[in-house]
């Protein structure tokens, strides 16, 4: 059983304009940004590179062919692919699997993650998502059998299980948790294959990765929705608290704008790989598998978006509750600072009023006055601090949560 090709990948929403700076980091070790050279230098070695070439295949790409023999593939929307594609056995595939994963991991990763280090930042909930990536295993003419057992020694038959097989035109397809097995079935040469089987990886790692994203926002709008409950769940909140639950909320709504923000950007790139794929000749043998996938995720990315602005306008009115709380707050120190001073002024008047002689300057009326300035900053400070430990309701129009 003969296994042709292994390849691994990832899609992060990227631009001509990134692959440009990418192109120009991979030939010179060098970008135009205030970045430390020294170490653009060191990762571009790590990377040890052997050959980097240019090309258009519907989308504008990089491939890098490197000393480990991985060949690799940057796509100006951020698609990667990364390939191995000597014809190995099967004792060999956790090894070589183990060779991708580390150099995606630990040589290509940190390498663009350093070049595109500066503006917009990366929301942590975004930056910590852990890919679980699918690992596409190609075969040529296996017995279907023969992957079955190969496929439960490698994650279990109940594992197995909960996935599927398909047959296809000129493929077979059997997937088991991070395993995908293509196994071609014609009477086809295997490199005449080769090219459909490239697309037809490419687009699957775009998809699963598009679908995996959209999922991962749909839990962290439940997660922020949560969040901003917890912070309104005490039903009243001293004055002293009001600012810091307030920072709370200001600093879910950077989030969720940042967010929302490569939310909006994913239409374009969902929109121009399903334009290219209906086109591709090379992908006509796997219509039946991926074509109404582009319609199926451009419907939840719909739903996405609406559920995204529905938590933006959450977090605003959010906002503005705890900001009016804290306006009526300071409003209520000041009317008893004001209510105090004007009858410290009404008390000073009725002395001038009522007495007969012009006020003398003395030591004891500079001391007199202290005494006075002093009360009147303890009573200040005392009505401050009454202020803040006073109970102010959070009141708002209470909802039947939705299930999502």
């Amino acid at each position: 059983m003969k296994i042709t090709k292994i390849g691994i990948g990832g899609w992060f929403q990227r631009t001509t304009l990134q692959l440009s700076e990418i192109h120009e980091f991979l030939l010179t070790g060098e970008s135009r940004l205030e970045l430390d050279s020294k170490q653009l230098q060191k990762l571009r070695t790590n990377m040890n590179m052997q050959e980097i070439t240019y090309g258009i295949d519907g989308l504008e790409y990089l491939e890098i062919y490197t000393h480990e023999e991985i060949v690799f593939r940057i796509f100006e929307d951020g698609l990667i692919v990364l390939n191995y594609n000597k014809a190995i056995q099967k004792e060999e595939l956790k090894d070589k699997i183990q060779i991708l994963t580390d150099y995606y991991e630990n040589k290509l990763s940190p390498a663009l993650a350093y070049l595109f280090s500066l503006g917009a930042p990366i929301p942590k909930e975004l930056a910590n998502i852990k890919t679980v990536y699918p690992y596409f295993v190609v075969f040529d003419n296996a017995k279907k059998e023969d992957l079955e057992l190969f496929l439960n020694s490698l994650v279990g038959k109940l594992e197995t299980k909960k996935y599927f097989h398909f047959n296809g035109k000129v493929i077979e397809i059997l997937r088991g948790d991070k395993y995908y097995f293509i196994n071609n079935i014609s009477n086809k040469s295997i490199n005449k294959l080769e090219e459909s089987i490239n697309r037809y990886i490419e687009e699957k790692i775009f998809l699963r990765e598009f679908k995996g994203q959209l999922h991962h926002y749909l839990n962290l709008h439940r997660i922020m929705w949560e969040r901003i409950d917890q912070v309104k769940a005490v039903g009243s909140i001293k004055g002293t608290d009001i600012s810091t639950s307030k920072n709370k909320i200001a600093g879910y709504e950077k989030t969720i704008n940042l967010i929302e923000a490569r939310i909006y950007q994913m239409d374009t790139y969902l929109h121009t790989r399903d334009n290219i794929s209906k086109i591709d000749p090379r992908l006509q043998d796997f219509t039946d598998i991926i074509d109404y996938r582009y319609e199926t995720l451009g419907h939840t990315l719909s739903y996405i978006k609406h559920i995204w602005t529905m938590t933006k306008n959450y977090v605003e009115q959010s906002f503005k509750l705890f900001s009016d709380l804290e306006s009526k707050a300071n409003s209520s120190s000041i009317k008893d600072l004001t209510v105090i001073t004007s009858m410290s002024l009404g008390s000073t008047l009725i002395g001038y009023f009522t007495t007969a002689k012009a006020p003398v300057f003395s030591s004891f009326g500079f001391l007199y006055f202290f005494i006075l300035a002093f009360i009147g900053w303890g009573v200040n400070a005392g009505m401050k601090k009454i202020a803040k430990n006073k109970s102010y309701k959070i009141s708002e129009v209470k909802y039947d949560k939705d299930i999502k």
